[in-house]
């Protein structure tokens, strides 16, 4: 079968490459450039913990050489401390906020290619530019213009190619939304500020030039990435002017005089609201920022790109493996496009009460600090403009069943990250387990981690689960776990692999547990595919 035509070699781009190779996908990465990034340190990006984890379950080591941990989340306001969070291990247990990873982008795309040159199943082609698409029932073909005029053949083809995206166009779909939604002023720069390690958001500063708001964010090597947010329209930041800003603010947080510091690059960037209106055209696929723009109050439009990755990866696989319904194909659209179409929902109704005067500003008793709030959830990754998507209403979701049971994590929603075990014995976090092509089945069985593994492969329910997985109509994996949050024991898991959870059950039901690993398919593979993929194999 013809591999999967990836096109665009940024974040998105390579990561798509990387998690469809290693479900056995080969592909072809058509990058219009010489597969080289510009060194930009004005440049950065924010990981939550899922996309962060996704990175580097796929071969990515910079983020832990050259990524910074945030130990801490400050929040202030004119001269005042709102709030002070603790982030990561640094946070009471119980009470833990995940700590982004906040990193150059070149650094992550160069971890990413260097992932890629250790696969062999990703062929990368420089200097590709496609100039037509045309699909047919068994494939999509491409042509790339000159230096390097060739026709590229492939199973399906997935857009990565940004915001001016050539895929798009070609497939004519309309990407409507908000022009300059927020502009920033920006500047890298190495110093020493009161707070090491932590993030800061200041909003109105009490010097002349800080403008509304200003965040801080530490970069390695004692590095930091500053923005100031700008008037919509009208102000033309001249180098004299952001000198200033940079002068003005390290002065105000460092008690009245400006430390040394060294400047290391700077920039001015304007954030678009957009959504393209289909992402999905038979066998085309839109992703990143070819399908959508976000960025505003602090939400990371990346994070949003690596989730329609990890989200298309595992269901292109089945359809390259063993054929898929479009119930399948057609759920990425309808699973992802909704969770990206309601964070700018909720970005678009916070910015008249965040960003303007007046308004609900007045009204609301005590709004300051729910403001600060607001804006905190969206750089940290939570609430409505930062947590991690859950796909209530997909339509992979199975029906509900009297022996489906509750636990901590609602169905649709991300899996907590807890410690499993699989029957050759290996112990690792259950999201170590993610992105191979295959269900999850975790089994809550308490105190099988003091138990030899022979005992409990033999004791209780797990002879009848074991069946029970090698029945699925998809593959599975059995893992055990000695704890789940809300769970009781003997509650049974389906997770996808995505990290997804599809049902919870009571105890081993393997006629539910089969009805919902078939739903996630989204059923039996249409027929064509079926024909399409006989007439490959013969």
């Amino acid at each position: 079968m013809d591999p999967v035509i990836v096109v665009g070699a940024g974040p998105v781009g390579l990561v798509l490459s990387l998690a469809l190779a290693a479900q056995g996908v080969p592909c072809v990465l058509l990058d219009e450039d010489a597969g080289k990034d510009e060194t930009r340190p004005a440049r950065t990006v924010v990981l939550r913990e899922d996309t962060a984890a996704l990175v580097e379950r796929l071969g990515c080591t910079t983020l832990r050489d050259e990524g910074v941990r945030w130990s801490g989340w400050r929040s202030m306001r004119r001269k005042q401390l709102v709030s002070e969070l603790p982030l990561g291990e640094d946070a009471p247990y119980g009470d833990r906020l995940p700590s982004p990873v906040h990193l150059p982008q070149h650094a992550l795309t160069r971890g990413l290619r260097d992932a890629i040159a250790r696969q062999e199943m990703v062929q990368m082609a420089p200097f590709s530019r496609i100039d037509t698409l045309e699909q047919d029932p068994a494939g999509v073909t491409v042509h790339t213009r000159e230096p390097d005029s060739t026709w590229w053949r492939g199973s399906y083809l997935v857009g990565c190619d940004g915001a001016r995206s050539t895929v798009r166009k070609l497939l004519d779909i309309r990407f409507s939304g908000r022009t300059a939604v927020e502009r920033h002023a920006v500047a890298a720069l190495r110093t020493e500020l009161p707070w090491p390690g932590q993030a800061v958001l200041h909003r109105l500063p009490p010097w002349r030039s800080g403008g509304a708001e200003v965040t801080a964010r530490p970069l390695p090597d004692g590095a930091w990435r500053l923005d100031w947010l700008l008037p919509p329209r009208g102000e033309l930041v001249t180098p004299d002017a952001l000198i200033t800003r940079v002068r003005d603010t390290l002065a105000g947080w460092c008690g009245g005089e400006t430390p040394p510091y060294e400047l290391l690059d700077t920039g001015v960037y304007t954030l678009h609201h957009r959504l393209a209106r289909r992402w999905r055209v038979r066998r085309a696929f839109l992703a990143g920022d070819a399908a959508h723009l976000l960025g505003a109050l602090g939400t990371q439009g990346l994070d949003e790109g690596l989730r329609d990755a990890e989200n298309l990866a595992w269901k292109l696989a089945q359809a390259w493996h063993h054929g898929a319904s479009d119930v399948l194909l057609d759920s990425y659209q309808a699973e992802r496009r909704a969770a990206v179409a309601s964070r700018l929902r909720a970005a678009d109704q916070s910015l008249p009460i965040l960003r303007g005067g007046g308004g609900l500003r007045t009204l609301v008793p005590g709004s300051a600090r729910g403001h600060d709030s607001l804006l905190a959830d969206g750089h940290l990754g939570c609430g409505p403009l930062g947590a991690p998507p859950s796909y209530t209403h997909s339509p992979l979701a199975p029906p509900r069943a009297e022996a489906h049971t509750t636990v901590g994590t609602p169905p649709g929603a991300p899996v907590a990250d807890v410690r499993v075990t699989a029957p050759d014995g290996t112990t690792v976090r259950l999201r170590e387990r993610l992105g191979q092509g295959h269900l999850l089945v975790v089994l809550v069985a308490p105190g099988t981690g003091v138990w030899d593994r022979r005992h409990w492969l033999m004791a209780g329910v797990m002879p009848r689960l074991v069946e029970a997985v090698d029945a699925l109509p998809v593959r599975g994996e059995l893992l055990v776990t000695e704890a789940y949050p809300g769970a009781s024991a003997h509650t049974v898991l389906l997770v996808r692999p995505d990290g997804h959870l599809v049902a919870s059950f009571c105890g081993v039901r393997p006629r539910e547990l089969f009805a919902a690993a078939d739903a996630v398919r989204g059923g039996e593979p249409r027929a064509s595919a079926r024909a399409d993929q006989t007439a490959d194999i013969n």
